[in-house]
């Protein structure tokens, strides 16, 4: 039987031994967040907090498995290949924010562009080990054929930009994601699947390490870099698990946050008017007088909530 606490606490024990490690690095590399103008003003006095610190939990994540687990398993390389590969599209856009100090980066057609090649590699290599895929109140897994990679690659690309709009307040997406990695352990528990239950574990204890730098006030940020590489995981782990559909029930924060955007463009391109204070929908709540940490509260109990129902379910 794996030792689930084992991978728990290691990665929690890297990710707090990282902390202090990178945080002045990125100091002294003047690695600091441009904050966007339109943004709320609050968020203003948060200009040049270190960024790019999913490097944290990135390496807390993975340490536990390349001490103990089997690498060459082509489930584990699909979720690290997912994670890793949108977490490298992050990399190079905070990079290119960082180097020519504004908030920019890579421009939206780009970043799309190398999303749906990482998204593509994914399908295929998915396709290859089964195009089964879970549906709800089904008794069995549906045969997708060769629909199941348009299906992935959508899924893959959307949810990935779903988990990097969440990430806008300290603390925010770390603890949401900390809550679908715990529904995800229990899931692969109930399954057997006892190497991704810790896989998953691991995920856990390197945000809630990572949390102890990002939680309000942060001192670090995740950047596109971590935000990305959530996505990458909370898609990578759907997907091993042939559950992506169950996303539009742990994920319903992530969801709820690109709904928001989508409404609010839409909408204000019709009319003029906007539905929402501020897009994505955390930003309205500020606006609205709810202090950050409060917005982290609730929508993590949100995420709780989804996540129990989507447990149920599947029970």
């Amino acid at each position: 039987m794996v030792d689930f606490f084992l991978y728990f606490g290691i990665a929690l024990l890297v990710a707090l031994f990282l902390g202090p490690v990178i945080i002045p690095q990125l100091k002294k590399m003047k690695f600091g967040q441009a904050i966007r103008e339109e943004g709320p003003e609050a968020h203003l006095s948060k200009s040049g907090t270190p960024t790019m610190g999913g490097l944290i939990f990135i390496v807390a994540f993975m340490t536990p498995s390349l001490i103990f687990l089997d690498i060459e398993n082509s489930l584990v390389q699909l979720l690290w290949f997912s994670v890793l590969g949108f977490g490298a599209i992050g990399f190079t856009d905070d990079y290119l924010k960082v180097v020519k100090k504004h908030n920019l980066g890579l421009k939206a057609r780009q970043k799309i562009v190398l999303q749906l090649i990482v998204g593509i590699i994914i399908s295929v290599i998915a396709y290859g080990n089964s195009s089964e895929t879970w549906v709800p109140f089904l008794d069995a897994p549906v045969d997708l054929g060769l629909f199941f990679i348009p299906f992935i690659i959508f899924i893959s690309v959307g949810f990935n930009n779903a988990v990097n709009l969440t990430d806008g307040i300290d603390g925010l997406a770390a603890s949401v994601t900390s809550v679908v990695a715990l529904f995800f352990a229990s899931v692969s528990f109930e399954m057997g699947q006892f190497q991704l239950a810790a896989i998953n574990l691991s995920m856990v204890g390197a945000l809630v390490g990572y949390l102890k730098f990002n939680w309000y006030p942060a001192r670090v940020f995740m950047g596109d870099t971590g935000s990305l590489a959530l996505g990458g995981y909370v898609v990578g782990m759907a997907i091993v698990l042939k559950m992506p559909l169950i996303l539009v029930l742990t994920g319903i924060v992530y969801v709820l946050e690109t709904l928001s955007v989508m409404i609010q463009v839409v909408v204000y391109k019709r009319t003029g008017k906007r539905v929402f204070k501020m897009s994505p929908i955390h930003h309205h709540f500020e606006l609205s007088g709810w202090h950050e940490k409060k917005v982290v509260y609730v929508f993590t109990g949100i995420t709780f909530v989804g996540s129990l129902v989507g447990y149920v379910i599947l029970l």
